[in-house]
């Protein structure tokens, strides 16, 4: 069992940046693949980006490419999420994610509860 807990959502302009952490618990967390995804009001859930277990690969949506960067700490079982130049259309619920995220069809296996970004114009 993984548990996963999002912080460091928030209200920020345009142009400006946020960082959110996933805090998991289990003991499988350095073995998983990580990722996070968004939903965004009225919207299908979508995949943002994801990082192997190792750390040496990453993978973005087109979307957030150039602007967000996913990292992890397997040491203290988190990962992160820098974004940077944020836009409007960048507003969503984010989620944690573990599971088959390298590419479609991509499997989740557990999901956190989310964390609010809010992007103004």
């Amino acid at each position: 069992q993984v548990q996963l807990v999002e912080s460091g959502g928030g209200f920020v302009q345009a142009g400006g940046s946020l960082s959110l952490s996933c805090a998991a618990s289990g003991r499988t967390f350095s073995s998983r693949t990580m990722g996070w995804f968004r939903q965004a009001p009225g919207k299908e859930r979508e995949f943002v980006a994801a990082i192997n277990w190792s750390g040496s690969g990453t993978y973005y949506a087109d979307s957030v490419k150039g602007r967000f960067t996913i990292s992890r700490d397997n040491a203290k079982n988190a990962v992160y999420l820098q974004m940077n130049s944020l836009k409007p259309e960048d507003t969503a619920v984010y989620y944690c994610a573990a599971g088959r995220l390298e590419s479609r069809p991509r499997m989740v296996d557990y999901w956190g509860q989310g964390t609010e970004v809010t992007v103004s114009s």
